[in-house]
């Protein structure tokens, strides 16, 4: 009686596990399952303290300094290039590297491939005193002529940015320093497609110049166009711009004879210890020499450009009218001397 009540259940059991689809069954959990399925909005533990790593504000700054050359996320370098604009912007400016230590590190950020880094790259170069600037300027001129000539029409357009704040932070310096003159004027023509050797050979058909596709000229209209032209005239209104006369003072004089320069390197005019120069990497010191090589080079090119620019009319027009103020202004020098 008792075996066949046994297997009635048996048969049962297995006519009810056929019928029961096996599709959809969740599997078993293991007898160790933790359930990780909730969500916590914060987790608050008891006399918990707060550490940080850098608590030393040299060191701190330094370790912003390096996350914004080695990070590779675009919001980490921004971020830390923000920091230290605050840094370099609070008063006191907190600086423990210097100057020449950190364009040293940020200049290469001027061919990042994110505008929100560049953009923030020039508020912290606007942070930094012109007067440790101004020694700088060479270095700044070959990171800037590479940015001038890169392939990217927006990364040309703020290396444009960062040459206008050079400009009025050591314009002086920007246009005698060697190379500052002439290998400057060279990526403006790179830019705006203006060769000094079709210039220079203009015939009585008019004056021709390489076809836009050729060069690095403007692709997003003629606002870029426009910028680079303003650009080139407020260059060209420095190095053209007289001299100042300095009245003598006997104690200056012999004070310049025996006293210890107060530049880095007073005689680099002179190029004791470095590499021999070639016309575009010459100093020219004076606006006696900047404007000779210029009449020589670039002063047919440039104009001929400035009046294909004038007849496009529009931001164009009125930027080549800038520029011809400034070639006007150097003839009217030039003249009255």
């Amino acid at each position: 009686m008792g075996s066949s009540t046994k297997k009635k259940k048996e048969k049962k059991k297995d006519f009810q596990a056929w019928m029961t689809p096996p599709f959809g069954k969740a599997k078993a959990k293991p007898s160790n399952f933790t359930d990780t399925s909730f969500k916590a909005k914060s987790i608050v533990v008891n006399q918990q303290t707060l550490v940080s790593e850098f608590s030393d504000p040299t060191e701190q700054f330094k370790q912003q300094l390096s996350v914004a050359v080695n990070a590779k996320a675009d919001n980490q370098r921004r971020d830390a290039l923000a920091y230290l604009t605050n840094q370099l912007s609070s008063s006191p400016p907190v600086n423990p590297v210097g100057t020449p230590a950190i364009l040293t590190k940020l200049l290469p950020l001027l061919s990042d491939s994110s505008a929100s880094v560049r953009t923030q790259l020039l508020k912290l170069f606007r942070a930094l005193p012109p007067s440790e600037v101004r020694p700088q300027v060479e270095k700044i001129l070959m990171y800037m002529r590479g940015g001038m000539a890169h392939l990217s029409q927006d990364i040309r357009s703020d290396t444009l940015n960062v040459l206008d704040w050079l400009l009025d932070a050591a314009g002086d310096e920007v246009v005698s320093c060697p190379g500052g003159w002439l290998k400057t004027l060279n990526s403006f023509s790179s830019m705006l497609g203006w060769n000094p050797t079709v210039g220079s050979a203009i015939s009585n058909k008019g004056w021709t110049s390489a076809p836009k596709t050729a060069t690095l000229a403007t692709r997003k209209g003629p606002e870029v166009q426009a910028r680079q032209i303003q650009v080139l005239a407020k260059f060209l209104q420095i190095g053209f711009r007289p001299e100042e006369k300095v009245v003598f003072d006997e104690r200056a004089y012999w004070d310049n004879i025996y006293r210890l320069p107060g530049v880095p390197n007073p005689f680099a005019h002179l190029n004791l210890f470095g590499v021999p120069r070639d016309e575009d990497s010459e100093m020219y010191p004076d606006r006696a020499s900047r404007q000779r090589v210029f009449d020589a080079k670039w002063r047919a090119a440039i104009s001929a450009g400035m009046e294909a620019a004038r007849k496009e009319g529009g931001t164009v027009g009125r930027a080549a009218a800038q520029l011809d103020r400034a070639l006007s202004a150097d003839e009217r020098l030039a003249t009255y001397k």
